[in-house]
């Protein structure tokens, strides 16, 4: 929709007709020898000083940049270009990479990114996208021919903090060593700013000023907000203040099964699905996908051309004017 702005152009005429319609004002002062002179009706001609020109030019350039910002101005410049994900190491990008320009991506999703930023690639270019890719959900489409070379970055451990108050702390660390745990869980002895999880095995309230994301709550009772829960499978769950409430009808659980499945459920209840990665694909370019939503690469130029334009218009019409 930005490019209907380019209809806007005819509005240039407007400064030219408007310094042509400009007239001189100049005082008549009458001379005692014009009596003799034959009578002639007065006149007004059109002086252009040596600025009016400068003046329309930059006042038809004002416009033309104000427009080309609205409409969102976009010049191809870039040529073939391979696009790194975050993760991969430099050898391997040296290897395939080559002599062509290398493109760091902010994540792993460089299938949105292409799509904002493709207008910045001449016709021709031909693109690779190196790294763990994500794997997007339906098939791309891209103006430009897009190579994916995808490798699936190694599994990285990460670590859960979690802050125990109960009577029966060995149990609840043998809940979060099961065997087979996709995570490695780290028992901290006050909460911090780490902890995700307060597991609240004890009859009374919690401390006002306790906060955490996820609550394990053996005793409902001290929390005014699962007298009426909501259900997952075996788990009733509630928000508050403090955090999420969770709770259920035995805590801990003893067997290694009922552990792996519990905490499964909290990884994949709390946090959000991690995408696969894409297959590597060749995808042929297709001259009817759309063009993508990105900002213009010029915006910032033309801002800046923008406000020099107008500050010169400014001060040669207040020197005009003296």
């Amino acid at each position: 929709m930005n490019s209907l702005w380019w209809w806007a152009l005819p509005v240039l005429i407007l400064p030219v007709l408007w310094h042509r319609q400009k007239r001189e004002q100049t005082k008549t002062a009458p001379l005692a020898s014009a009596r003799f002179l034959p009578a002639a009706q007065p006149r007004h001609k059109r002086v252009w000083r040596w600025s009016d020109p400068l003046l329309l030019i930059l006042r038809c350039l004002l416009l033309a940049t104000l427009i080309a910002l609205l409409a969102d101005l976009v010049l191809p410049w870039r040529g073939d270009a391979v696009l790194v994900v975050p993760g991969l190491d430099a050898a391997t990008v040296d290897k395939q990479a080559g002599t062509r320009e290398r493109i760091l991506l902010p994540d792993r999703d460089a299938v949105n990114w292409l799509h904002a930023h493709e207008r910045e690639f001449k016709p021709e270019a031909r693109l690779l996208v190196l790294g763990d890719v994500a794997m997007p959900a339906v098939l791309p489409r891209f103006r430009h021919a897009v190579e994916l070379r995808t490798q699936a970055a190694p599994f990285k451990t990460a670590e859960r903090h979690v802050a125990v108050f109960s009577a029966r702390l060995e149990a609840w660390r043998r809940l979060f060593s099961a065997p087979g745990a996709p995570l490695r869980y780290v028992i901290d002895a006050e909460p911090g700013v780490h902890t995700e999880l307060i597991v609240w095995d004890r009859p009374e309230a919690p401390p006002a000023g306790l906060r955490a994301p996820l609550w394990w709550v053996s005793d409902a009772r001290a929390f005014p907000e699962l007298a009426q829960p909501k259900t997952v499978g075996a788990i009733r769950y509630a928000d508050s203040a403090r955090g999420r409430l969770w709770t259920m009808d035995s805590w801990p659980l003893v067997d290694a099964d009922g552990a792996r499945a519990l905490l499964a459920s909290w990884q994949r209840l709390q946090y959000p699905p991690q995408p696969y990665t894409a297959p590597s694909q060749v995808l042929a370019p297709d001259a009817t996908a759309p063009a993508g939503p990105a900002h213009g690469a010029l915006r910032d130029w033309l801002s800046m051309a923008l406000l020099a334009l107008f500050a010169l218009e400014r001060i040669l019409t207040h020197v005009r004017r003296r």
